[in-house]
C-alpha cells in the first residue's frame, strides 16, 4: 500500500485512490473541537495527540480553518500559522485540511479579491487540503479560492452543501456537480458536506449513487454530524455507494454535535466487507489514550444540553453552531428560550427565506434571526445588516425562491422596492490597498508585521492586533495545557504549578504576591521556571460606574433624531467610521457593530457634524449606551 503523504500532486492522490477498492479516512479534528467544545481545543493537546495521529495512516488530519483561526486568536492566545508549524514537525507525512468559506475566508462576511488571494497563497504552504464551500451553494463565491489553491499545486476540494427539503433533489445536486466541474475540471476531489447531519442513510445513498451515475470516475468525501445520533448510519451507507474517503473523529472526545468515533464507522463497515486503506487501528486507539486524560479540562465549553438531538432535522442547525448558540443564549440569559427558538421559530425562518444551506455565514444569519424574533416579539422588527445583505441578494441569488415581500417591507419600509432595484444584486468587493493596510498594522503594532501577521490581520483586524499585542507582553502561552490555561477560579498565594510540556518537559511556575502600584495597576509577581516575572494589570472596577436605564429601541431611535447616536443593542464596535468634526447625511455609516458574529451597521438618521465620539474598537455596548453626539443642521 502506498502511503498518502503531504506533497503529493491532485493526480497522485486521485491514482492512488482509485487504485485501491477500500475507503480512506479524514480525522476531522478541527470540526469535533468546534462543534462539540466551541473551537476551544487547545494546541497542546493537539501536539500531544500528533505522534499517534501521525502513525494511524489518515487520508488527512482538518485541523485549521471554519472558525478556529479566529478563535485561535481570540480565545487560545495561539498564532494559526504556528500552530500549522509545529504540528507539521511532529506530523512530517499526514496531509493536513483546512476548511475554507469560499469569498468569506476564515471569517463571517465577503473579502476582497486581493485579500481571498494573498491568504490563500500563505496559508497554502502548510494546507494540502482544502475543502471549499459557500453557504449558497453560488460557485462565484468560490472561484478565488479555487484558482489560487490549484496554482499552489494542492489538493482542491469543493463542497456542494446538502440539506433537505422539496427542493434539494438529486437533480439539483448533480446539476451543482457539473457547475463545478466546468470552472475546476475533473482533477478534484468533490465533498458532500452535510453540515447539521440531515437525511436519513437511504437519502445519503440514493445523493452518493446519483452523482456516481452522473460522473463515474468522480472521488467522493462525504462529510456529515452526529448531532441525531445517525451519522454512522449516513457514512456507511455514502461508502457502499461510491465515496471514497469519509470523517470521523477520535473517540474519547466525540460529544453529540460533531463527527462519529473513527473506530465505530470502521466496525459497521466492516461488518459490510468494505476496509479502510491503511489504517493503523492500534494508532487510532493510542491517540485516544493520550487524549481522555485531557477532556476534563474542556468540561466547561461543551454544549449545556447533553444528549444526542434528533430534532436537528427540523431546525437544521449544523454541529459547528450548536455550541456556541448555547453559549450565546447562557451570556444573553434566554436558555430557556431556546427549545421555541429551535423548533418553532427557526424552522419557520428557514422556509421564509429561503430554505437555503444552514452553514456559516448562512446559519448565523437564520440563527440571529430567529433570536432577535422571538426575544423582541417583533418578528424581522430588529435586522441585522447581515440579514439585509442577504435579501439584497449580496451573497448571491436565493437558489430556490424569493422571500416574501411583507418580510422585505417589514425590513426595508415602505420604499423596499426601489431599494431592492437600487441596491439589490452582487456587487463586487474593490481589491483594498494591501500596503496601505500594511502600513497602518505597522502604525497599530509599532514595528514591521510579517506577511502571515499581514493575513490574519485582513480578516480579523482588532482581534488581531489585540492577540499580537498581548504575544508581545505575555509570551508564547501554548506551552500551557488545558489544566492551567483553562483553569477556573484562579490561583492562590504561594500556589506551586508544575506540568510537562508538549515535548515532556518539566515546567514550574510559583504564583507570588501582588501590590497595587501607585500609578493604580497591579503588580503580579510569579516565578516561572524558577525566574521571576513580573507583570502590570489595569484593573477593572466592577460597578464603579454607575449604569444608565437600559433605553428601549424606540427611545433609541428617537435620540438618534436628535443627533444623539446610541447603542441599538448588545453588541461590541467592530468599526469607529467617522472622526470627530466630520460632515455627515442622512445615511452615511457612523459605525458598525458586532453580536452574534453578525455585523449590522449604525448609520446616521440626520444631517449634521460629529461633535463627539464616545466609543472605541472593541467596546462592549448595552442597549443605549453613548457612541456618538453629532451637531443636527439647523433647517
Amino acid at each position: 500500500m502506498e502511503r498518502i503523504v503531504t506533497g503529493m500532486s491532485i493526480d497522485e492522490v486521485l491514482k492512488t485512490m482509485r487504485g485501491h477498492e477500500g475507503y480512506y479516512i479524514t480525522n476531522t479534528a478541527r470540526d469535533l473541537s468546534q462543534s462539540d467544545f466551541k473551537n476551544r481545543i487547545l494546541l497542546h493537546t493537539d501536539l500531544l495527540a500528533a505522534p499517534a495521529r501521525e502513525k494511524a495512516n489518515y487520508f488527512s488530519l482538518e485541523i485549521t480553518g471554519g472558525a478556529s483561526v479566529h478563535v485561535d486568536i481570540l480565545r487560545k492566545q495561539v498564532d494559526p500559522f504556528l500552530k500549522l508549524e509545529l504540528l507539521r514537525e511532529q506530523m512530517p507525512n499526514t496531509m493536513f485540511q483546512t476548511l475554507c468559506r469560499g469569498v468569506n475566508l476564515f471569517g463571517y462576511r465577503p473579502y476582497p479579491q486581493n485579500v481571498i488571494r494573498l491568504a490563500v497563497r500563505e496559508f497554502a504552504k502548510y494546507v494540502d487540503v482544502w475543502r471549499v464551500f459557500d453557504f449558497m451553494n453560488h460557485i462565484p463565491n468560490m472561484l478565488a479560492v479555487f484558482e489560487e489553491v490549484q496554482k499552489a499545486g494542492k489538493i482542491l476540494e469543493p463542497c456542494v452543501c446538502f440539506s433537505t427539503g422539496p427542493e434539494h433533489t438529486d437533480d439539483f445536486y448533480v446539476k451543482k456537480v457539473g457547475e463545478i466541474l466546468e470552472v475546476t475540471g475533473d482533477e478534484i476531489l468533490l465533498c458532500i458536506k452535510n453540515h447539521g447531519g440531515l437525511g436519513t442513510p437511504r437519502r445519503i445513498g440514493q445523493l452518493v449513487a446519483a452523482i456516481k451515475d452522473s460522473y463515474p470516475d468522480i472521488v467522493i468525501h462525504y462529510h456529515g454530524h452526529n448531532t441525531d445520533g445517525n451519522d454512522v448510519g449516513r457514512i456507511s451507507a455514502a461508502v457502499k455507494n461510491g465515496a471514497k474517503i469519509i470523517d470521523a473523529a477520535d473517540h474519547s472526545f466525540t460529544g453529540y454535535y460533531g463527527p462519529p468515533p473513527i473506530l465505530s464507522v470502521i466496525h459497521d463497515l466492516r461488518e459490510e466487507g468494505y476496509e479502510p486503506v491503511g489504517i493503523n487501528e492500534s494508532a487510532i486507539i493510542e491517540t485516544s489514550e493520550v487524549l481522555r486524560s485531557e477532556r476534563e479540562h474542556y468540561e466547561y465549553f461543551e454544549s449545556q444540553f447533553k444528549g444526542f438531538s434528533p430534532t436537528v432535522q427540523i431546525h437544521k442547525l449544523p454541529g459547528g453552531a450548536m455550541g456556541s448558540s448555547f453559549e450565546q443564549a447562557v451570556k444573553g440569559d434566554f436558555l430557556d428560550k431556546m427549545p421555541e427558538i429551535l423548533h418553532d421559530e427557526l424552522p419557520q425562518v428557514q422556509k421564509e427565506l429561503g430554505n437555503y444551506w444552514s452553514v456559516t455565514p448562512g446559519s448565523q444569519i437564520l440563527w440571529t434571526t430567529a433570536v432577535n424574533n422571538v426575544l423582541d416579539g417583533d418578528r424581522y422588527g430588529n435586522p441585522t445588516g447581515d440579514l439585509k445583505n442577504l435579501l439584497l441578494g449580496k451573497y448571491g441569488p436565493f437558489p430556490f425562491y424569493q422571500p416574501p415581500d411583507w418580510i422585505y417591507e417589514k425590513v426595508f419600509g415602505a420604499d423596499w422596492k426601489k431599494i431592492l432595484e437600487e441596491q439589490g444584486g452582487l456587487e463586487e468587493i474593490e481589491d483594498i490597498d494591501i500596503e496601505k493596510e500594511r502600513a497602518a498594522l505597522a502604525k497599530r503594532l509599532g514595528y514591521e508585521p510579517t506577511e502571515q501577521q499581514l493575513v490574519t490581520y485582513l480578516q480579523h483586524p482588532n482581534d488581531a492586533v489585540e492577540f499580537f499585542k498581548f504575544e508581545e507582553k505575555f509570551g508564547k502561552v501554548y506551552v500551557l495545557p488545558p489544566s492551567i490555561l483553562m483553569r477556573r477560579g484562579g490561583f492562590k498565594l504561594g500556589e506551586t504549578l508544575q506540568f510537562k510540556d508538549h515535548n515532556g518537559k518539566e515546567h514550574v511556575i510559583e504564583i507570588g504576591p501582588k501590590q497595587k502600584s501607585e500609578d493604580g495597576k497591579w503588580e503580579v509577581y510569579l516565578n516561572v521556571d524558577h525566574h521571576e516575572r513580573q507583570y502590570s494589570f489595569q484593573e477593572v472596577v466592577q460597578g464603579s460606574v454607575a449604569q444608565e436605564a437600559q433605553l428601549s429601541k424606540e427611545e433609541v431611535e428617537d435620540l438618534a433624531k436628535a443627533g444623539d447616536v446610541r447603542a441599538p443593542f448588545k453588541a461590541n464596535v467592530c468599526e469607529i467610521s467617522v472622526e470627530e468634526g466630520q460632515d455627515v447625511k442622512v445615511g452615511d455609516r457612523l459605525a458598525m457593530v458586532e453580536a452574534m458574529k453578525m455585523q449590522t451597521p449604525v448609520d446616521s438618521v440626520v444631517n449634521g457634524k460629529v461633535e463627539k465620539i464616545f466609543t472605541e474598537l472593541g467596546r462592549a455596548l448595552n442597549v443605549g449606551d453613548k457612541m456618538i453626539k453629532i451637531k443636527v443642521d439647523e433647517g
